[in-house]
């Protein structure tokens, strides 16, 4: 089995199946947890990323897990494209405005259903090119995926949801400082339409998490 990793972290080694096309997660043991313990922890945290990954690709554009891991080991659809973080300011400040309106989507189906992505950059987001005759000659910037659930759950609070659109934004201002302003407000007008009474209360969540955010710096 020929296999290329594409990621080294600290909580996993990502790997790439080249001939079956798929991605493979491996959740990497750590030393200062007790063995049993440590392998109960891992396979918990893949069995719930599986879960997460079904019900987040039946509601938006995500991988879709293979097959329910029985251990620490996480089969999923490999998408093809561009990681977000590198290319986003690489388009006219139009397309990167359709791309903002498309997360913004996203996200609030996500929250609509209760799930929490936990890890929401744009480093955790692909452009899936569009291979189409259409799309080739049109040019389209192709589809949104969002990936890596292995930080998610699935919770109603408006305080997670805020949290995870903190996290969003905070990573635009950081990776994407030229034109963060606007992607957060096309992000947070398209935010708005999926679910107007939901998004106005993680809205006004996000505020006071912001306010004590700032607080904790100056304090």
């Amino acid at each position: 089995m020929k296999q290329k990793i594409l990621q080294q972290g600290a909580e996993a080694t990502i790997f790439l199946d080249e001939k079956l096309n798929k991605i493979i997660k491996d959740r990497l043991p750590k030393s200062y947890r007790i063995p049993e313990l440590d392998k109960k922890i891992r396979i918990r945290r893949t069995r719930s990323e599986a879960k997460l990954l079904d019900k987040a690709s039946r509601i938006i554009n995500s991988p879709k897990p293979l097959e329910m891991p029985m251990g620490r080991i996480l089969h999923m659809e490999y998408i093809k494209g561009k990681r977000l973080s590198d290319h986003l300011d690489k388009f006219q400040e139009k397309e990167q405005e359709k791309i903002a309106r498309e997360i913004g989507i996203s996200m609030a189906k996500l929250h609509k259903e209760h799930l929490i992505h936990g890890d929401p950059t744009t480093s955790n987001m692909i452009l899936k090119e569009d291979l189409s005759e259409e799309g080739l000659i049109k040019g389209n910037i192709g589809s949104l995926y969002i990936i890596d659930f292995g930080l998610g759950f699935q919770n109603g609070k408006y305080e997670d949801k805020a949290v995870d659109l903190h996290v969003l934004k905070q990573a635009l201002e950081a990776k994407h400082f030229k034109n963060h302003e606007n992607l957060w407000i096309a992000i947070e007008k398209a935010y708005q339409k999926i679910n107007k009474a939901e998004s106005r209360r993680v809205l006004e969540r996000l505020i006071t998490v912001e306010k004590r955010g700032r607080y904790k710096k100056g304090s």
